[in-house]
């Protein structure tokens, strides 16, 4: 069975992928009991909100240049320079957009400040954090593409173990609150993005200090049309937190933070999956081969099912799992938790037929899907959030999750058809 394993590059990577994952969602869930103790629902929910600003500002400053940089490994035979070349020219774009996004943001931080109910300092600083990921993820990625599992691992452990070491020393020993654990994200994605970058330079995969326009414009090409797609991704995951903090307080927003976090368990997972799964499914898409095409689909209806179970699950037991991981004050996070989870389960699902329109490299539609669902999830916040609370925030981002699964399914095909509906084919045991 072992040996088995080893074989097959796809169980391989998948298996490295989930536990460095379970590994990495276990940190921060181990620390999320000690946090619901020592901060209280408006401590939590400013913490919220940090998070959910860096997050926003990805689709700006970071412009999916690890994205852009992992699909040009696939790019035929790359020169020497090539390679390294580009990933430099990602990094220069890297800082202008961090520049000229610090640049507004200091202009209008007072205004934000008022609205997000964070320090001014907080929103400056949440560029730096949100660079400094990009960097992290563009060394992740690299070591992704040549299925380099275990170093991927190692890097993305280290540094949620070493945020969890920082927040406990400043929130329980130094009892420093919110600001503790905000300071804890900020000083561990700088360090890490050092780290990156140092690897990046140890490996000869970055050469930053040359002018490639015609990388600059390759990369702008890949991440430029993808702004809606990640600020569309943005809206349907995470702008529920500034409406429940605008119609019901800081605090709501605290507990229903609580509530999300639980939920990502199931993210994480996909994401490991998922990792393992795009070089897997890349280097089979380039053979072309019907009788593969087939059996890729057979596979991914089975695990369509299978994740469709789990949400039902997930219905009975995750309401007791919230009140014995987060305690009494938050327990209202059990009310909504049911439906995260499904549509959590729905971009598992999106997950599985997002990657043939990356493979395609034609990503205008899909921007157009996740703008489109995500604005779809704001006007569904603001009518159900007024009407149920904490549980319309819910219905509304499963709805919104389910809608752009359906409509990327639909976009996936028209740009890289795969026998989804031959059922006959698919399926002939069965007589359909």
């Amino acid at each position: 069975m072992l040996k088995k394993l080893k074989g097959n590059s796809f169980l391989a990577g998948s298996a490295v992928y989930l536990i460095s994952n379970i590994l990495n969602a276990a940190i921060p869930f181990a620390l999320l009991p000690v946090l619901t103790r020592y901060l209280s629902p408006e401590e939590y929910g400013e913490v919220a909100m940090f998070h959910v600003f860096f997050g926003a500002l990805t689709a700006f400053i970071g412009l999916s240049m690890q994205g852009a940089a992992g699909r040009k490994f696939y790019d035929g035979d790359l020169g020497e320079n090539e390679l390294k070349e580009f990933i430099g020219s990602c990094l220069q774009i890297l800082l202008v957009t961090s520049a000229l996004t610090m640049l507004v943001l200091i202009g209008i931080s007072g205004y934000l400040s008022e609205w997000l109910a964070l320090d001014k300092k907080w929103i400056l600083l949440a560029v730096l954090v949100t660079a400094s990921t990009v960097v992290f993820q563009i060394r992740l990625s690299q070591w992704q593409v040549r299925k380099k599992a275990k170093q991927y691992g190692v890097m993305q452990v280290s540094k949620s173990l070493a945020e969890l070491v920082l927040s406990l020393a400043l929130v329980v020993l130094f009892l420093k609150g919110s600001e503790g654990r905000i300071s804890a994200q900020i000083w561990t994605a700088i360090l890490f993005a050092g780290i990156a970058f140092w690897f990046l330079r140890r490996d000869d995969l970055v050469r930053i200090l040359l002018w490639r326009p015609k990388y600059i414009r390759e990369a702008l090409s890949f991440g430029v049309p993808l702004i809606p797609h990640v600020g569309g991704a943005f809206l349907l995951a995470s702008v529920d937190r500034f409406v429940i903090n605008a119609e019901l307080g800081l605090a709501q927003a605290g507990i229903y933070m609580v509530a999300v976090q639980l939920s990502t368990a199931l993210l994480l997972i996909f994401d490991a999956i998922n990792k393992a799964y795009v070089p897997w499914l890349f280097e089979r898409l380039k053979k072309d081969d019907e009788c593969e095409k087939r059996r890729i689909v057979i596979y991914t209806y089975c695990w369509f099912a299978l994740l469709l179970l789990g949400a039902v699950v997930a219905f009975l037991i995750a309401p007791w799992i919230v009140l014995a991981v987060a305690g009494e004050p938050y327990a209202s996070a059990g009310d909504v938790i049911g439906w995260l989870i499904l549509g959590q389960v729905f971009g598992g699902m999106y997950l599985m037929v997002t990657n043939y329109i990356f493979f395609s490299k034609r990503t205008g539609l899909l921007s157009v899907v996740s703008i489109f669902s995500g604005l779809i999830n704001v006007a569904l916040l603001i009518f159900l959030v007024a009407r149920f609370g904490l549980q319309g925030a819910a219905y509304a981002f499963c709805t919104s999750m389910a809608i752009r699964f359906l409509l990327t399914w639909f976009v996936a095909q028209k740009r890289h058809a795969m026998p989804w509906f031959e059922f006959t084919k698919l399926f002939p045991q069965a007589g359909i």
